[in-house]
Order: C-alpha cells, then structure tokens, then sequence
C-alpha cells in the first residue's frame, strides 16, 4: 500500500466535517451547539447532514462528539457498546431514567465502556471546547438511539420530530412525516421498567478506567483495556489496547481484520510495508487486514494509542464477567 492510498484511510483531526443537526435534540436548548462526527462506519446519525468519512466495514464504528463548556447530549441508550475516551477537556457522564441514578467526570485518556440498556447522557464540564471519541459495537451500531421519552417530548417542542423511520423531521423548516410514517413511538412505562439504574459504584467499579492508573500498567506491555481478558472484561465484538511510550515496539504485526490506531497524547510515526505516516492526537488511521505495520512515538514527551480490532464475536449486550 502507498502512502497516498494510506492517506485515504487515515481522518485528521483538522479534516473532522461535524454535523450541527444529527441527532432529535439539535434544537433543544443546552445540546443545540453540540457537534457529531462519523468517522469510520454509518454511524447511528439521525440526519442526512452527517458526513461519513471513511464508509468501510469494521466490525465497529468510530466517532466522536464536540462540545462547548455547559452543552450536554440528551439521555439516550444502545443495543450494543458505547466506548468512549476522552481526547480533551474535562467531562461528566451520567446515567439513569432520568439521568441521576449515578455520575463520574472523566479527563483526558480516560475510557468508558457503558453498559448496554441504561440511558446514559454526557456534558462538557471543563473550560474549553472538548472531544470525545466513540467506538460504538456492530457495524450498523445496534440500529440506532432509543431516546428517553422526555427527549423525543421536549424536541417536539422546539420543531423537531423523529420519524419511525429513524429520520428527523425539522418543522421549522416545513418539513413534515411523509405519508405512511408515524412519529417514533416514545417507551411506555412498561417497557422503562427494563432500562437499569445502576449504581456509580456498580458502574464506575466495572466500566471506568483512568488513563494514569492505565499507562502504570503500560510500563509492562500493552494493556488489554476491553477485552475477555481485559481489565474492563467485555466481548462487545472488538478489543481496546492501550499503547504508551514504554510498550511500543518497531516490530511490524498485522490482523486478520481492519485494526484502527487513534492517538490521544503524542505523535505517532507508524511504518507499513509500503510507507510512513505521523498521527497526532485526535487523528484516526484504519489499518487494512493482513498489513504488516509498526507504531512508535515520533517526538519525546508523554506518548498514547488506543488500538481497536474487531474479535468477530456478536455485538451485543455489555458482558462484564
């Protein structure tokens, strides 16, 4: 592979085209400055606005979420993974019906695994512009958002309404359901008495790791982070190692399956046969199957990846073992 075919795959942090408008609470005051971004795979976008940048099956999908200080993303839930770590700023999830059930602040390198079946919301806490990046399970991402009722009610509100379809429908701008598609059903209370309210000590304890404590591990190897033998144990359909200075080698290793390598601290010089090309942090690179490659840090100073391969396992519920 050359390096300018390389370059197809490889999304710079600077290139991000982010959607203002992807998802039902665009408009609802608090979550309408916040950005979606689709990086590798469909997505689980609401809008024919989101740009995809690299449409190859993965076994996953990678993406990321932009956000002012204060702007929060609605409570919302999967059928499968929601991974995310932080790339920059300083950020609150929580979780529950109403999204008081539990709460932590995560910073830079930390990672997430949610658990499948709870809502779950995030907020931009720190004093900047902040990034999340996002490995979510499958490559159709579990066929969408389930939305808490109260979202898909307070969109309604302010011109927007989800179509059963799972497209959006903005009636400011005249747009309307099309003949024969229903509004999206919103859960009845029967079926809320199946969404979870886990406890922070249930769901920090089992699904959180900090990103310092993480590359202590590091100085001794890769670190398994989600995996069967992970130190979050999971089978979500991929893997998540953490890279650091120490663990790197310049010895080239391939997959039987499409790899990425996301940076969040450092430049990252990665070596293929055919080429060379530096990440930094916030970039993402898909390392086609059965490519023999390498990835070193380029520069001094504190150095990470996370590295993430499909394991061809279902994508399903969580599994914390």
């Amino acid at each position: 592979m050359t390096p300018a075919e390389m370059e197809k795959r490889i999304v710079r942090y600077g290139d991000l085209q982010p959607c203002k408008t992807a998802f039902i609470d665009a408009h609802t005051p608090g979550s309408d400055q916040k950005e979606n971004f689709t990086i590798i795979g469909g997505g689980v976008s609401e809008s024919p606005d989101q740009h995809v940048h690299i449409n190859l099956p993965h076994g996953f999908n990678i993406g990321a979420a932009g956000q002012p200080p204060h702007c929060r993303n609605s409570l919302h839930s999967h059928r499968t993974a929601e991974v995310f770590f932080v790339l920059s700023g300083r950020w609150r999830f929580f979780w529950g019906r109403w999204g008081d059930a539990g709460e932590v602040i995560l910073n830079e390198g930390d990672i997430f695994n949610i658990p499948t079946g709870i809502f779950r919301g995030f907020q931009n806490v720190g004093t900047d512009y902040g990034m999340i990046m996002a490995i979510l399970g499958g490559d159709d991402a579990g066929g969408g958002v389930i939305w808490a009722p109260q979202v898909i009610e307070d969109a309604k509100d302010h011109g927007l309404v989800l179509g059963e379809n799972g497209k959006l429908y903005d009636t400011k701008k005249g747009a309307a359901l099309p003949d024969g598609v229903g509004p999206m059903p919103v859960l009845t209370q029967e079926a809320l008495k199946f969404y979870p309210e886990p406890t922070g000590m249930q769901v920090v304890g089992g699904y959180v790791r900090r990103y310092l404590d993480m590359a202590a591990i590091g100085r001794d190897g890769p670190v398994k982070v989600i995996g069967e033998n992970g130190i979050i144990r999971d089978k979500p359909g991929f893997e998540v190692d953490l890279i650091t200075r120490q663990s790197a080698t310049d010895s080239k290793h391939s997959h039987d399956k499409p790899s990425v390598l996301m940076p969040v601290f450092g430049h990252w010089r990665v070596e293929w046969d055919g080429g060379v090309a530096t990440l930094a942090p916030g970039d993402t690179m898909s390392v086609p199957e059965n490519l023999a490659h390498a990835a070193v840090p380029s520069m001094t100073g504190e150095a990470a990846l996370y590295h993430v391969v499909a394991t061809g396992d279902p994508a399903g519920l969580t599994w914390n073992g």
